[in-house]
């Protein structure tokens, strides 16, 4: 793995949503690692590499708003010659259940406009880590249930998937995704 992209929206406003799982999986693996992000403009988001065991990954969060964030992984891939199969995008999954975590090699995009927009950009053969949020009753809601916070039931489940999925870090910049991937689907 050579980069991995959390998806989400910039600003304190969004800091919270759901649709910014993608930036809490990144802010948590930066944490682990010693990594640190800054604001770098050619790659429209904040930016950082991460040194593990003597390898190295780009970490990126875009701060284009989800809809575009195509525009800066593109701009990170091209400059560093980042093929898509060598990259991973978290991102919050309205298809699976708040706790459930899921990866995948490829794939639709399920109407999520973030993947939407770097499949336009790059193709759709990249792997995705898959955060469960769960979807509303309503389909009506759905924008607002996004840009909105986890109720107070639904965050220790999310907050649980994001650790057990950043346990498997070791495997997914070894390039073990098939191994990260048995480990992280096999219940205990």
């Amino acid at each position: 793995m050579k980069l991995v992209v959390g998806l989400g929206n910039p600003g304190r406003e969004h800091e919270a949503t759901r649709h910014n799982a993608g930036f809490w999986w990144v802010d948590r693996l930066a944490a682990r690692a010693g990594a640190r992000l800054r604001a770098e403009s050619r790659f429209h988001g904040h930016a950082g590499k991460l040194v593990d065991g003597g390898r190295e990954c780009w970490l990126l969060k875009p701060t284009t708003f989800m809809n575009v964030s195509g525009r800066a992984v593109q701009a990170l891939t091209q400059f560093y010659k980042i093929e898509p199969g060598d990259m991973l995008v978290v991102h919050d999954e309205l298809d699976l259940p708040p706790g459930e975590v899921r990866l995948k090699k490829g794939g639709g995009s399920a109407g999520h406009n973030g993947l939407k927009d770097i499949t336009a950009h790059l193709g759709p053969d990249y792997w995705r880590l898959r955060i469960g949020i769960g979807r509303p009753v309503d389909r009506d809601q759905m924008v607002n249930f996004v840009l909105n916070a986890p109720r107070k039931d639904e965050m220790p489940l999310i907050d649980d998937a994001l650790e057990r999925s950043l346990d498997t870090w070791p495997l997914l910049i070894d390039g073990k995704c098939e191994a990260a991937m048995l480990k992280l689907h096999t219940k205990a």
